[in-house]
């Protein structure tokens, strides 16, 4: 008897779409995610312009971030979700949001912190990239499974924990007076990585806000608040980075803990939820 796998469907070519500007934006992820593993292999920790290097690194991570918030984003408006675009999506978001911080924390913060012993500094940083493949598989299986309607997360993003980590580690440096060790910064930032690990493949619930787009509304009040943040983009571009990323990711982070508790209309508010998308 013939095996399908080896004998596909002869119109399977035509069932396998593959929609240019979302899939050109998750390459896009790709890219920045492999520049910043490139960018931490060049540092050189005997060299002034260590830590700058570094940087770069990281502001690659975080380019990476708003790729990826834009390739779904714009799937979903223009009505070309598919398969491939799904898988492609893992794929690049496990270079970028899972080697990616997790080799650098391990050169930059753990390899510091144990010294000598660098093998607990590789198997600490290979529970968070466990984590984050596990948290990636386990979404794409819920899709197939049926379940790629819900605007719920199960676990914390793997977007999400890599913005995290780089966007806290960029302030560390930033904080940082020194130049050639972060200081007490390694722990923060070692434990950070050893708690998101576990926070991607926990079953807390947090909003993808899937329902925020071009399309969407919203009231007089957040719109002006929206125009203020963008104007502060632009006049305070370093604070923004340094301070209010950090910040920012963090509070999604806790949002998952008090989601429960707040009421339908708080949650309904922040999340810009429509009355019959809100799901249970």
């Amino acid at each position: 008897m013939d095996d399908p796998a080896k004998n596909p469907p002869e119109n399977s070519e035509e069932k396998l779409k593959i929609y240019f500007l979302p899939n050109l934006l998750t390459a896009g992820n790709l890219f920045c995610g492999f520049v910043a593993l490139t960018k931490i292999v060049d540092a050189d920790p005997y060299s002034e312009d260590y830590f700058n290097q570094i940087k770069m690194a990281l502001a690659f991570i975080l380019l990476a971030c708003i790729f990826d918030l834009l390739d779904g984003r714009v799937a979903r408006m223009g009505g070309v979700e598919s398969p491939f675009g799904r898988e492609f999506d893992s794929l690049a978001d496990l270079i970028s949001f899972g080697v990616a911080p997790a080799f650098l924390v391990q050169r930059v913060v753990l390899a510091d912190v144990f010294g000598q012993y660098r093998s607990i500094s590789w198997f600490i940083a290979s529970i968070y990239l466990l984590c984050g493949a596990f948290r990636l598989a386990r979404f794409n299986c819920l899709a197939i499974m049926g379940g790629s309607g819900s605007k719920d997360f199960l676990g914390f993003p793997i977007p999400s924990a890599a913005g995290l980590v780089a966007s806290l580690t960029l302030l560390i440096i930033h904080l940082n007076t020194k130049g050639r060790s972060l200081g007490p910064g390694n722990y923060v930032i070692a434990a950070v990585l050893v708690f998101l690990s576990a926070m991607m493949v926990s079953t807390v619930r947090y909003p993808s806000f899937k329902t925020l787009g071009l399309r969407s509304t919203s009231t007089f009040a957040k719109a002006i608040g929206a125009a203020i943040f963008i104007g502060a983009l632009f006049i305070l571009r370093e604070k923004i980075l340094y301070y209010v990323l950090p910040a920012f990711f963090t509070l999604y982070l806790i949002y998952g803990f008090v989601r429960p508790s707040l009421s339908r209309a708080w949650r309904r508010e922040i999340e810009e939820e429509d009355d019959e998308h809100e799901t249970s």
